[in-house]
């Protein structure tokens, strides 16, 4: 395990080898996603209350799930930046507070449409509504600090300072149900739990929301390894790796 970690702080090493996983990542989470959105969308059956309002789960709760595990992920990056100085984790970090951004706005979007139908708006101070916009305000604030500052050494860790206090506003998402009196519907399923959902509804949303963590891998990786080209251009092996694909573009354009 810790020789694993220590690999880690190979730029090269993470390069070659997020390479080789994207491929599995994208072609399985597209499948999950996709099959679980239409079962969900086109088959599933009609909610007692909600009628088909509800459908729109399929992509809500995937990205609102997401949305706060990729933060969580920042936060672990954190702290690995601050313990360990590792790079790479910083790299992370700039590959995923972007997506992030997305995957909160998205959230925010299809829970207020969403929300018109079943609560007569779009927005409401809902607790959970207000922790949701704190969240895109906490990762449009990470991206922001991280271009303040000229230094990159500087940057990840101020960086990594506010996304670990950050991190505070994670359980007060998840919790917010239990904690006040809401309008928002508690978890549509937990895993200490049985589903109140009938297997029809329940397994199309279990399948989007692993193809969408899957997806969001083969997004990290792939915009990890754009960052990693950018700080490591100046040394031999980026060097060596454009050479190697300048040639072999040449060579395809000449077959």
């Amino acid at each position: 395990m810790w020789q694993f970690f220590h690999k880690l702080g190979s730029p090269k090493w993470f390069y070659g080898i997020a390479g080789r996983f994207m491929p599995w990542l994208l072609a399985v989470g597209l499948l999950l996603s996709l099959a679980g959105i239409i079962w969900g969308l086109g088959f599933a059956p009609a909610e007692r209350y909600q009628a088909n309002s509800y459908r729109i789960i399929y992509i809500h709760v995937p990205t609102a799930f997401l949305a706060q595990s990729v933060y969580m992920m920042i936060a672990v990056a954190g702290v690995i930046t601050l313990v360990w100085k590792m790079k790479l984790a910083d790299v992370f970090v700039r590959a995923a507070a972007p997506v992030g951004v997305v995957l909160t706005l998205l959230a925010l979007f299809t829970g207020a449409v969403w929300g018109k139908p079943t609560w007569g708006a779009y927005w409401v101070w809902d607790a959970r509504l207000t922790s949701m916009l704190i969240l895109l305000f906490l990762y449009i604030g990470i991206i922001g600090l991280g271009f303040a500052y000229s230094d990159e050494k500087a940057a990840a860790k101020a960086v990594a300072v506010l996304s670990i206090v950050g991190v505070v506003n994670i359980p007060i998402i998840k919790y917010s149900v239990e904690w006040w009196n809401t309008l928002h519907q508690p978890a549509t399923f937990k895993l200490t739990e049985k589903p109140a959902m009938v297997p029809e509804m329940w397994v199309p949303l279990l399948m989007v929301v692993l193809g969408t963590y899957l997806l969001f891998g083969w997004i990290a990786f792939y915009r990890m390894q754009t960052e990693i080209l950018r700080r490591e251009h100046r040394t031999r092996w980026v060097r060596d790796l454009v050479q190697a694909g300048g040639q072999s573009q040449l060579k395809s354009g000449g077959a």
